[in-house]
């Protein structure tokens, strides 16, 4: 099956930093129309400037995923543009550092709302035209912490897991309508969203020692297993959950 994305298009929210940016790029160098988005005007010209270097259109909508009319209006602009939707891609989120007991609920809410809700919102919108595509695809980015708790960020690891159920919920839902619904779990990649967590950090040093490849990840990384997931190369693929960390799931004890 063809790993080719000549043809389609996909639709990045978080597109414009960190991983959602190298996928969006990614995307459009495998031959994808890609419209990256989020919150910051700058950004997103950026980001849609360098998939017009690429040879691919684009056009910038200025998005937030907790808000339902943003994001139906980013549904609308991208179907004006291109006349049809076949990728999305998830991977708005951000996360702190707090102990749980010191969590107050408008936290607690903020964070779901963007890493769950937030996704949820955007799979409701597009879901017409994706079922219009005929082969829609949507990619959510899930965590490690989907998997695995991690001190001190329980709410992210809250909404992470539930991020990843709420993939499978919908592959079994929607697979009848011929889309697809799986996810990435990235390992550590440092981004404007981790580096004051883990680089330099004693924490950052922990997580290196339980990568068995002894290293963080670059977001460029993580291309392959979107193109793979938005391609019909994954034809057959939905529910799943496709985890880039180096080993770090894999690993028990390292030395």
């Amino acid at each position: 099956m063809s790993l080719d994305l000549s043809n389609r298009v996909a639709v990045v929210i978080g597109g414009t930093s960190g991983i959602g940016r190298a996928i969006a790029l990614g995307l459009a160098e495998q031959g994808a129309d890609v419209v990256p988005t989020g919150r910051r005007e700058n950004h997103i010209e950026e980001v849609c400037a360098g998939v017009e270097s690429r040879g691919r259109r684009t056009t910038r909508v200025v998005t937030d995923i907790r808000d339902r009319e943003s994001v139906d209006n980013l549904r609308d602009k991208t179907l004006q543009q291109f006349g049809r939707i076949d990728i999305l891609v998830n991977a708005a989120g951000f996360t702190f550092k707090q102990p749980a007991i010191k969590i107050c609920e408008e936290q607690w809410s903020s964070i779901l709302d963007t890493n769950l809700t937030g996704p949820l919102r955007a799979c409701q919108s597009f879901y017409g035209p994706l079922k219009a595509s005929g082969r829609g695809r949507i990619i959510n980015i899930a965590s490690l912490s989907s998997f695995v708790g991690f001190f001190e960020v329980a709410a992210y690891c809250a909404s992470k897991t539930a991020l990843l159920s709420l993939t499978r919920s919908l592959a079994v839902e929607w697979a009848q309508d011929g889309i697809s619904v799986n996810a990435i779990a990235p390992g550590i990649f440092p981004t404007e969203m981790t580096n004051g967590i883990i680089t330099g950090t004693t924490r950052g040093q922990e997580l290196l020692l339980r990568t068995p490849m002894r290293r963080f990840g670059n977001p460029e990384e993580l291309v392959g297993a979107a193109i793979l997931l938005g391609s019909d190369g994954a034809s057959f693929i939905t529910g799943q959950c496709l985890t880039v960390d180096g080993g770090f799931l894999a690993s028990g004890v390292n030395s």
